[in-house]
């Protein structure tokens, strides 16, 4: 695997994909840009496989999108194929990091075990305002959360849900570094968030701000679908103590001449098949940017 070559500085970015299906122009755009922020500033490159869940992740999914980033040109210094000072770089295999972490969120008392299904959710709760997301989760109602010290003598997360107990009221405000200025306030734009899954994984905002904080990253380039993530995130920051919390930069999202979002759940029209057609890497990478679909 090819190395930047530029002097490196103390910027550290990294691509995340999951390994779910292949990759389309949305996460074309975003890898895209995420490279170039990182070799505008003469970085460090980081290639991490968010491969936690078993359900929906595919092996193959794998070799197909490191081979899809390097026909789109983007090389990484760190990471899969290339290994580093942060391994390993599959998700699926960093477990017990997750779990020190989940301890101690658990001895913060910010988390507690939930047994309410996600269908008991959607039936009995809102979704926050303005709320346009598919996979949005709704409000977590307060008067569902268990007395403060629920769960304080677990050992272990196991198979069940734990979530993060948001400051009620609050509002988490950050600088995005595309997207401008942020707000969001806890309790009316998300609630309770899930940071363990029934399966007996953790959930991505857990995962991703472990990983983010152990990899040194101090950028996170990726779409503005997860602007609310970043609010959420911010609060695992904190709880964490993390010294040192990345920037955000969220590009905006490639739209379908419907409208939506480009999503593998939409058979959006993959990567791999435009290069079957006989379009070039130059062609598709112009296309990614423009956010404009042929």
């Amino acid at each position: 695997m090819a190395r930047l070559e530029s002097a490196k500085t103390s910027y550290r970015g990294r691509l995340a994909p999951t390994p779910s299906g292949l990759l389309h122009l949305g996460h074309a755009a975003t890898f895209l840009r995420a490279a170039k922020r990182c070799r505008d500033a003469g970085g460090t490159l980081i290639l991490r496989n968010e491969d936690l869940d078993p359900m929906r992740c595919q092996q193959a999914s794998v070799g197909a999108f490191v081979e899809d980033l390097q026909w789109l040109g983007i090389h990484w210094d760190e990471g899969l194929g290339v290994g580093g000072p942060h391994e390993p770089y599959n998700q699926s295999e960093r477990t017990p990091l997750y779990v020190e972490a989940w301890k101690r969120l658990l001895a913060s008392g910010l988390i507690y075990p939930c047994d309410k299904s996600r269908r008991e959710l959607r039936e009995n709760a809102a979704l926050a305002p303005h709320e346009d997301e598919e996979d949005a989760e709704p409000i977590y109602p307060p008067a569902w959360r268990p007395p403060a010290g629920t769960g304080s003598d677990a050992t272990h997360p196991g198979e069940q849900i734990w979530r993060f107990r948001v400051p009620e009221g609050e509002v988490i405000s950050f600088h995005d570094e595309l997207a401008g200025e942020q707000t969001f306030t806890a309790g009316v734009d998300f609630g309770d968030f899930l940071i363990w899954r029934r399966e007996g994984m953790p959930a991505y905002e857990l995962a991703v701000t472990v990983d983010d904080i152990a990899m040194e990253i101090t950028e996170v380039v990726r779409g503005a679908d997860l602007l609310k993530s970043t609010a959420r995130q911010l609060l695992v920051y904190r709880a964490l103590a993390a010294e040192n919390i990345p920037a955000f930069a969220h590009c905006p999202l490639v739209r379908d001449k419907e409208g939506r979002r480009l999503a593998k759940r939409h058979d959006s029209v993959s990567l791999r098949d435009l290069r079957k057609s006989g379009m070039s890497a130059q062609d598709v990478r112009a296309m990614a940017l423009s956010g404009v679909l042929l």
